[in-house]
């Protein structure tokens, strides 16, 4: 039976270091959501990605995200597809330890459908996704853009 993890906004996830790729899209929506220029915000909000393949967001000198505020994400609504597949499309062994999310044991429709809410990708994705790789998909690394399809 799968196991759907129900994020708890205790914000682990946007405090480890590690590296969040974004794409031009994301880029895009963000840069809007806030008001600026996709160049404006590629300047103040973005670094070359660490195998120098494309931008990944910053992050504060003690490895938190750059747009998290207290226990906010500024970028909530937009935020990245690897923010907003974790735990549930990738995830690393271990990553219980310090996220909170709470895991809820569903028959695997269920499963499929509050993947789907919670993810922003449709049932349709989140079907083939899991039947790829399982609904247990652990990653070595942070980072979801390596599982993307």
């Amino acid at each position: 039976m799968p196991v759907f993890y129900d994020c708890q906004r205790c914000t682990a996830c946007c405090r480890w270091p590690g590296q969040v790729r974004v794409t031009e899209e994301e880029i895009r929506r963000m840069a809007e959501h806030l008001g600026l220029d996709e160049f404006t915000f590629i300047q103040r909000y973005c670094r070359l990605a660490l195998n120098r393949y494309g931008l990944a967001l910053a992050e504060r000198e003690d490895g938190s995200c750059v747009f998290l505020e207290g226990r906010e994400c500024r970028v909530h609504p937009v935020k990245p597809r690897q923010c907003r597949d974790f735990p549930n499309l990738w995830r690393f062994e271990g990553f219980d330890a310090f996220c909170r999310a709470r895991p809820v044991p569903m028959a695997m429709e269920e499963y499929v459908r509050a993947v789907a809410a919670a993810t922003g990708r449709s049932l349709e994705e989140v079907r083939r996704l899991v039947e790829a790789r399982g609904s247990d998909s652990h990653v070595p690394v942070r980072g979801g853009s390596q599982l993307a399809p």
